[in-house]
């Protein structure tokens, strides 16, 4: 009767697991996908990106972040920010305006949205009547200008919404002050712009989308000037003193009009097609900037010549002789301009281009010479090769931290050194305590290492590992040389490039030892490529190995894609890590585990068809293993050549799950009438539930058959110096874990230092364990005499762990899909284990070693394992007893690539891709957390509407 009871509840434990597991999600890495709307507040230095989810954030200094969500998920279509205030306005494709403000809220400061609102029309009126097209914050604070489809102009007070229907600006209004014969009532339908008069916040300017522009009279409620456009409007802007404006249309042309006190009609005083005379597309968007030296910039969005430059994405700066078309790989969203905002100044003086494309961010410097960018410190376009692996290090020392800074600058030297302009608000999170790396591998062939330390996802370096390979492309092109005589001038700007020259490139695995500099990276096509790190240049030939896994054994034959081909002679590599040894794997499939021990200079791979063991220091291959099984046939044709295999998996799953139903019917009586088979299944079911009812729920797992495939995919792989043969002597050990539940170990002879090169690593298979129910093992551990997991290559040696316990027995914990199962070694015998599958109905996907620390004292932590699930949940499990501490979700079971990406710190924090361009990062730790933290300047407004700055701090929380 003993299993039927719980265990008891221990308060104790209880407490402290809270000072310990507490889950929040605290900031989201990366590019905001599908972005679809920019504004920017000069008065905050604030930019705000809305996207087609809904999501609205907030960026300004590095560290100062803010985000929120709109209920509907509708699309973001518009931005503004008031003018001097912390307030700005979201439009949404549903036509709906949602006021956001940045409050003070129990000591943190929070992007909260006060109110929402839809522009009605009068009963029976079409949607057109108030599809809003144009929004104007007045610079009063107090109103909001909306243009509509109608061309009626709506006036909203704020921050109430409520329509001041005197106040509307009506078409037939506009027309009676323009003569007839220049316009008819459809000259007014659908307005484009609005724009305020710099210089008289009583004159707004009209934009209708057929031509017409008129100067509008707030305080009469009359047109004093109208201006009368031949082609299609696209956008309108202001010249700072309010004695001309440039009008942008659809045929790639911009006008400028002058705007004189005697003159109800002007004329224009210039029309300029930049790109003509061949069709051009439209200017979609211009802005005209003054300079002390008297020769403006002018920066335009498109324009471009339709026939040869169409499907081109560009914004074009002008200024005197100078012009370049900046061509992004992406469609352009919105771009500002960041300028002199102070009102007494004279001129613009414009500092940065700001762009915002579909896939990044580029901002330019338009002060020095040759207008570089900018190098981002946040918003980095993670996805500018597509993610295929991530590996994270924790605690990285800080001489290898500077080492591969200096590596990286050394490819920034093309950027500006200009501050970042955006620059609002003041980032008071303390320091993070430690320097965290996170890598992510790419398509292309680089691996790329950002710092995760703090809130702010920032690139320090890129490594590419293309030069040891023959490909079609040069790795000495240069993208953005121009001819002296091209034209147009166009100039490739932005990192987003989602075209891999060769997708066998594309980086699988990654290791990296933090103490020893070096580091292992795998890829789609066999190749593993040892690395270590050189502050400088250097030349030199990448020894190469094979590893033979199929061992010459008959009637297999690869069908997949061919291997990588390699350069002859020394090859030239920059600054960083730079490869030494290339390791391919035969047949060429996908590296799907490694591992690297540092100390023992040896690295250990595995694919779909066994693993490999290869001496680094000797350049010399140990052993080979083959897993694969005579059935195994799916493994050997790659994952470029699917379709067939894809077929063969289906097949094998209905036959499967045909199977089962006739076993079924078999069990549940065979033949009979259907009456009678109905009736058995109903005592059946009634039987099984009277089952469930009086044994504690537990699933029944189907045993897989040797024969499914992809048994010999090798999952984990895992060094350990423990006891392998007898109790009395530990050795250096190495673990493999497959597909179909196989557990193999192999001993290790490691020469002492002194004669390392001169005697070989000597390997033999001494232990191979197969798991009951074949589930594929997906992570191998080993516990030391204090069960606690053996420290990391070279970690004691730095006095960063104590020495393992090698007095008592150690234990080997193998986790597979279904079950976590302890082994006491050498003999290897069964002493713990926890289904569960069985008993939760979920399988594990990946799985790590925490230390997680108490909130409430410093000189508390254990060691947990972290287990995410198929279904998306969390699960903290205790180690050496295997019990369940807490569940969290945290991932949908739906988002098998956000399950699949998912990554664990070492001490309870966490990252997975929620989009391909984003990692929310997450932490199940009380003592471990990073969120923004910051202080925004809040506007006054003093009796004499004069507005002042006041400092207050707040914290921001990402919701």
């Amino acid at each position: 009767m003993r299993r039927f009871l719980r265990p008891g509840h221990d308060p104790v434990r209880e407490r402290l697991k809270r000072d310990l597991f507490q889950f929040n999600k605290t900031v989201e890495h990366g590019f905001p996908h599908q972005p679809s709307a920019l504004g920017y507040s000069p008065f905050l230095r604030l930019m705000a990106i809305g996207t087609r989810s809904g999501a609205i954030k907030l960026y300004g200094a590095p560290g100062v972040e803010f985000m929120g969500l709109h209920e509907e998920n509708n699309t973001v279509m518009q931005i503004h920010f008031i003018p001097d205030q912390c307030q700005l306005v979201t439009l949404l494709d549903d036509n709906s305006l949602h006021l956001w403000s940045l409050k003070q809220h129990g000591g943190t400061s929070e992007l909260c949205e006060e109110h929402r609102f839809t522009l009605k029309g009068p009963p029976g009126s079409p949607p057109s009547a108030t599809q809003v097209t144009a929004v104007l914050p007045h610079s009063s604070r107090e109103v909001l200008y909306l243009g509509t489809e109608s061309g009626n102009i709506f006036v909203v007070e704020l921050p109430s919404f409520r329509v001041l229907e005197d106040r509307t600006i009506t078409p037939e209004a506009v027309l009676q002050r323009i003569p007839e014969d220049n316009c008819n009532r459809r000259s007014c339908e659908l307005v484009e712009a609005l724009r305020e008069h710099p210089k008289n916040p009583d004159q707004i300017l009209i934009g209708y989308s057929r031509g017409l522009i008129v100067l509008w009279d707030l305080q009469n409620n009359k047109a004093t000037h109208h201006f009368l456009g031949s082609q299609q409007l696209e956008n309108l802007y202001w010249q700072r003193d309010g004695n001309k404006f440039i009008s942008c249309h659809y045929d790639g042309s911009y006008t400028q009009w002058p705007v004189s006190s005697d003159n109800r009609q002007s004329e224009p005083l210039e029309n300029t097609v930049p790109y003509g005379p061949f069709p051009c597309k439209a200017i979609s968007k211009i802005y005209w900037q003054t300079t002390k030296n008297g020769l403006p910039y002018i920066i335009f969005q498109g324009g471009m010549p339709r026939a040869s430059y169409g499907d081109r994405h560009s914004i074009s700066v002008i200024h005197g002789s100078q012009q370049t078309a900046f061509d992004f790989t992406s469609r352009v969203i919105d771009f500002f301009i960041i300028f002199s905002s102070d009102l007494a100044a004279e001129f613009d003086d414009p500092s940065a281009l700001v762009v915002l494309a579909e896939e990044e961010l580029v901002v330019i410097d338009l002060k020095s010479a040759g207008w570089p960018a900018v190098h981002p410190p946040y918003l980095a376009s993670l996805h500018c090769s597509a993610i295929t692996c991530s590996h994270h290090v924790s605690n990285i020392p800080l001489k290898l931290w500077e080492r591969i800074i200096s590596a990286g600058s050394k490819q920034n030297i093309h950027y500006s050194t200009m501050p970042w302009p955006i620059d609002g608000g003041t980032n008071i999170a303390p320091d993070p305590p430690q320097r965290d790396l996170l890598l992510t591998g790419h398509e292309d062939g680089t691996v790329r290492f950002w710092d995760a330390s703090g809130v702010c996802l920032h690139l320090l370096y890129k490594l590419s590992t293309v030069r040891v390979f023959l490909t079609d492309a040069d790795p000495n092109d240069n993208m953005n040389t121009l001819g002296e005589d091209e034209w147009p001038p166009l100039r490739k700007v932005g990192t987003f490039d989602p075209y891999s020259d060769d997708p066998r490139l594309g980086i699988q695995k990654i290791y990296l030892c933090k103490y020893s500099g070096y580091l292992a990276v795998a890829g789609t096509a066999g190749q593993v490529l040892v690395m270590e790190l050189n502050d400088e240049d250097a030349e030199h030939v990448v020894d190469h190995a094979e590893a033979d896994l199929l061992q010459d054994q008959e009637g297999y034959r690869w069908k997949g894609h061919e291997k990588l081909k390699t350069r002859d002679g020394p090859v030239r590599f920059e600054a960083g890590f730079q490869p030494f040894v290339l390791v391919q794997c035969q047949p060429p499939a996908v590296v799907t585990s490694l591992a690297l021990h540092s100390e023992w200079k040896l690295v250990a791979f595995g694919t779909s068809h066994g693993f490999g063991l290869f001496d680094h220091q000797q350049k010399r291959l140990v052993f080979v293993k083959c897993t694969l099984h005579p059935s195994d046939q799916l493994a050997l044709e790659g994952p470029l050549s699917r379709v067939k295999s894809l077929k063969k998996s289906l097949r094998q799953s209905f036959r499967r799950i045909r199977r089962s139903r006739v076993s079924s019917r078999k069990r549940r009586g065979g033949g009979g009438n259907a009456s009678e088979v109905q009736e058995a299944n109903a005592k059946f079911d009634q039987d099984t539930l009277q089952e469930m009812e009086l044994a504690p729920v537990q699933r029944k797992i189907e045993a897989r058959s040797a024969e499914d495939s992809f048994t010999g995919f090798v999952r984990t792989l895992y060094f350990a110096d423990t006891f392998l043969r007898d109790s009395s002597r530990h050795c250096p050990s190495l673990w493999a874990g497959t597909n179909g539940g196989t557990v193999y170990a192999f001993c290790l002879r490691v020469p002492p230092a002194e004669r390392r090169m001169d005697e070989p690593v000597r390997a033999e298979q001494a232990k191979e364990i197969q798991l009951m129910h074949r589930a594929p093992v997906v992570g191998i551990l080993v516990l030391d005499g204090h069960s606690t997991p053996l420290p990391e290559p070279l970690e004691v040696a730095h006095d960063l762990s104590k020495s393992p316990d090698m007095q008592g027995s150690h234990q080997l914990l193998v986790v597979s899909e279904e079950q976590f199962k302890v082994f006491t070694l050498p003999k290897v015998s069964s002493k713990l284990k926890l289904k569960l599958t069985a008993l939760e109905g979920c399988r594990v996907r990946k799985v790590t070693v925490a230390n997680f620390g108490s909130c409430k004292t410093d000189d508390y932590s254990e060691n947990d394992l972290a287990v995410l699930t198929n279904l998306g949940d969390i699960q903290i499990i205790s180690l050496p007893f295997l019990k369940l501490q807490i569940r969290y979700p945290c991932i949908r079971k739906e988002d098998v690539s956000g399950i699949a990406s998912c990554v664990f710190t070492k001490y309870g924090q966490g990252f997975y891709l929620i989009s391909p361009s984003e990692f929310e990062r997450f932490s199940l730790s009380t003592k471990w957390l990073v969120e923004p933290r910051c202080i925004v300047d809040m506007p006054e407004v003093t009796s004499n509407n004069h507005v002042h700055k006041s400092g207050t701090e707040n914290a921001a929380r990402i919701s």
